[in-house]
């Protein structure tokens, strides 16, 4: 006849009355609970940068769409501009443009006589 020794008899993976196996799953457990709960959080935040992102990049989009038809158009008032300049430099009127090189240069140098005098 064999008598029962420490644990013996008891059921697979408890270890008598003592509950310290039942004890290690508890802990396994709350620490997996901990960690799933922080990787929610950490997937919320992620989640909600990741549509401030989408939000910004939209704004950014509109913004150069804008951006470009402003180019487009300043780009063809300065073809019209260049043709006109070209169509008088053609001319007899070359009097005229040396006046107005001469009237922007003045303009340009009052201009930095302003700048520098503050």
């Amino acid at each position: 006849m064999r008598r029962a020794g420490l644990g013996e008899g008891a059921p697979p993976g408890s270890y008598g009355n003592y509950g310290y196996a039942n004890s290690g799953d508890n802990a396994c457990e709350e620490e997996n609970e901990r960690l799933t709960e922080s990787l929610r959080s950490k997937v919320t935040a992620i989640k909600s940068l990741s549509i401030e992102i989408g939000h910004e990049v939209k704004n950014q989009n509109k913004l150069l769409a804008e951006m470009d038809s402003q180019f487009d158009s300043t780009t063809g008032f300065l073809g019209k501009t260049m043709g006109r300049l070209k169509i008088l430099s053609r001319g007899s009127q070359t009097k005229l443009l040396c006046y107005m090189m001469l009237f922007s240069l003045f303009v340009f140098f009052v201009i930095y006589w302003i700048i520098k005098l503050r």
